[in-house]
């Protein structure tokens, strides 16, 4: 389990992280999501082991992930902008994760096959896509305990994303593997993750499990025989209200049930309830909160 109480990051004079708190659980796939700037890169480079906290905590299988070498080799950071040398090639890079990781060549050898990458061609000469892929291939032959990925759709072809999606559920269900994955592509993580984090202020502003949240908000479309406004729904937990004339479109926070029967006092016409996206959530989130 990964577990992160009160942490702290600044840079200089600039605090990007502000009493911070989360826990993952172990086998969990969890979206990481936030504008840019937020902090997102920042978090999971802490806890990767590569930045140092300024205050708090962060504990992975209850040992600080900074400062226990033997708990950092079991966490694959896999970032938005990686990094090598020139002329370094797959097989050079691969020397280097042998000597520091548990690394496995079969698999690599395997996965260069299934992302159609030459490990003996200079990196150099990758466009993004494939740079991307030959990031992802390091991040998952290490056979880490938990994977932090850093826009990991980012460049992907629509292939390669959808071998990576399977790759990483067969890992997961195979191996138990956690996963943090932090990404502008709200409707990719919709397709993965079972719980969500939004990091927002320094802070993980709201988290929890994704299908449980999303089915407690509702868009909500309604007919009424005269004009209403939103003061006159003040019993509900409105993310955004829109009306036009005596038709009125607002998403709602809270059980459907509930929600009907407050609308049901208003005598609507007609009332069609529609599901939201994820990326449709997390909008609605950050305007309701300005």
């Amino acid at each position: 389990m990964l577990k992160i109480e009160h942490l702290e990051k600044s840079f200089g004079s600039h605090p990007v992280l502000k009493d911070l708190n989360l826990e993952l659980q172990k086998g969990s796939v969890f979206g990481l999501v936030g504008v840019n700037g937020a902090g997102k890169s920042t978090l999971l480079r802490l806890i990767a082991g590569v930045y140092q906290p300024d205050g708090g905590s962060i504990q992975f299988e209850g040992k600080d992930t900074f400062r226990d070498a033997d708990i950092r080799a079991s966490i694959s950071f896999v970032s938005d902008e990686p990094y090598y040398e020139p002329g370094t090639t797959m097989e050079s890079m691969k020397l280097l994760y042998e000597s520091v990781y548990p690394f496995d060549p079969a698999l690599f050898k395997n996965y260069c096959e299934e992302f159609e990458l030459d490990p003996s061609k200079p990196i150099a000469g990758f466009s993004k896509g494939m740079k991307r892929r030959m990031s992802i291939i390091f991040g998952l032959c290490t056979h880490p305990k938990l994977l932090l990925l850093d826009e990991a759709y980012d460049g992907l072809e629509p292939l390669a994303r959808l071998k990576f999606k399977r790759i990483l559920a067969e890992r997961i269900e195979e191996e138990n593997l956690s996963v943090i994955i932090a990404s502008h592509s709200l409707r990719e993580l919709e397709d993965i993750c079972d719980s969500f984090g939004i990091l927002e202020n320094g802070q993980i502003s709201e988290y929890g499990d994704l299908i449980e949240t999303k089915g407690k908000v509702n868009k909500y479309q309604a007919a009424f025989s005269e004009e209403v406004t939103k003061d006159q729904f003040s019993g509900l937990d409105i993310l955004s209200f829109q009306s036009e004339g005596r038709v009125v479109q607002m998403v709602v926070r809270g059980e459907e049930e509930t929600v009907r029967a407050e609308l049901a006092k208003h005598d609507p016409v007609l009332v069609d309830v529609l599901p939201v996206t994820f990326e449709e959530l997390f909008i609605y989130e950050l305007e309701s909160r300005g």
